[in-house]
């Protein structure tokens, strides 16, 4: 019997997320909410607030809804998925509880401290000042951390003691009660990502990807939501993933079901590739934007029953197939990115899809039937081929054909992989 799925989200991932669900043979009807133009290439856009819980759990009822796949954090912070669940409703995303993981980084880094999980010596700090007191005698490099959601740009990698201060004080600026940071020791070494799924006992290795968060070539400028990534991660050998499932993501499952919040989901794991082994940055409760684009990409088993199952059963025996040709994706971004944009820009024709590559709306809109952009990051040029070098060509060569004067890109995505 054919799964009527509905997909929470209106970004890149979530166009990557049901192009890929498009092509599974046990997919009904495809819903999203609230979608994308490009989106509404592959599914029914709905106009529903995901924030609005009651209005979505009326609409899976009244649309037999089988699967509910959340795709961004907020909704998932908020607790989408318990109503979801106390409803009756499958859904591949964590509780309220589980989703904490991401949504407090204090709390991930107390369960780190708890479990032995390797990552960077840590303070809290509810107080502005007894926050600068201890940057001023720890020192610098240093790293301050926003405690609470971001949009992965929370994060000050600061080089001076100066530096770290002032984004102190960005952070308690705004005058709230219960605002809270993290101050942590600044490590050393490559990033690179880690997918699994979880079934709320155990994670299956889900795909690798690296990211590139600067804002400009060389890794120079603020830190973004991403400006491009590449899967599989080179860096992340079997070798080196069996260690960070052994040592961060195992006992992190475990600690979440000693808590009575065990996790089912999507666990992304930022890491960082020590001299020490790989140590934990932080962890998200989604896929990863732009890495789940180049996921997709290399998926070739069939996206839909994997994700159904991490919601609803046990994903021993679960086996994804991947392909083996590296993929690529570009973040078209509008001019003034991580900062403030001009929305409403004219994008021209968009180049069609073709064997392995394809343009994901990320930040687009329809006004008088015409495409603009509608965002910050606005569309991902993703292609796949048979070799890095090949596949960043490619990647580019679709950059080259888009008609959209207002925006920019890096020019050194994968530069890591291609040497």
């Amino acid at each position: 019997m054919a799964l009527d799925v509905l997909l929470i989200g209106s970004g890149g991932r979530e166009h990557a997320l049901a192009w890929k669900l498009r092509q599974s043979p046990e997919l009904g009807r495809l819903f999203a909410a609230p979608g994308n133009p490009g989106i509404a290439s592959v599914a029914d856009c709905v106009a529903l607030d995901p924030a609005d819980q009651s209005a979505v759990v009326a609409f899976c009822r009244e649309n037999a809804i089988g699967l509910v796949v959340v795709g961004p954090e907020v909704p998932l912070v908020a607790g989408l998925a318990d109503t979801l669940r106390d409803a009756g409703v499958a859904v591949f995303g964590p509780s309220a509880a589980a989703a904490q993981l991401e949504g407090s980084k204090g709390f991930t880094k107390d369960l780190c401290a708890r479990k032995s999980i390797p990552t960077a010596r840590y303070r809290r700090f509810k107080d502005a000042a007894e926050a600068k007191a201890y940057i001023e005698a720890e020192g610098a490099p240093i790293v301050v951390k926003a405690d609470g959601l971001a949009a992965g740009k929370g994060v000050t990698v600061a080089a001076t003691v100066e530096e770290a201060t002032r984004a102190v004080a960005d952070c308690f600026a705004g005058g709230e009660a219960d605002v809270e940071v993290v101050v942590e020791e600044c490590m050393t070494g490559p990033e690179a990502s880690l997918f699994c799924l979880c079934d709320g006992d155990m994670a299956l290795p889900f795909g690798t990807a690296e990211d590139h968060k600067r804002a400009y070539d060389g890794d120079r400028g603020p830190n973004t939501g991403g400006m491009g990534a590449y899967s599989p991660s080179g860096l992340m050998t079997p070798e080196m993933t069996e260690r960070a499932m052994r040592e961060i993501v195992r006992p992190t499952l475990e600690g979440m079901r000693e808590m009575g919040t065990p996790f089912r989901g999507v666990l992304y794991a930022g890491l960082m590739l020590t001299a020490y082994g790989p140590k934990l940055i932080e962890y998200n409760v989604r896929f990863g934007d732009p890495e789940a684009q180049v996921l997709m990409m290399r998926l070739e088993s069939d996206l839909l029953p994997i994700l159904h199952t991490a919601a609803t059963g046990s994903l021993s025996g679960v086996e994804p197939r991947w392909s083996p040709d590296p993929a690529v994706t570009v973040v078209l971004a509008a001019n003034g990115y991580p900062g403030a944009v001009t929305k409403g820009t004219p994008i021209g024709a968009l180049p069609a899809e073709g064997e392995g590559e394809i343009v994901f709306h990320a930040g687009t809109a329809l006004r008088d039937g015409a495409l603009v952009a509608n965002g910050g990051r606005v569309l991902n040029a993703t292609a796949r081929d048979a070799d890095v070098k090949r596949a960043i060509a490619k990647a580019y060569a679709l950059v080259d054909r888009i008609d959209w004067p207002d925006g920019f890109c890096r020019r050194d995505i994968a530069h890591r992989a291609a040497g």
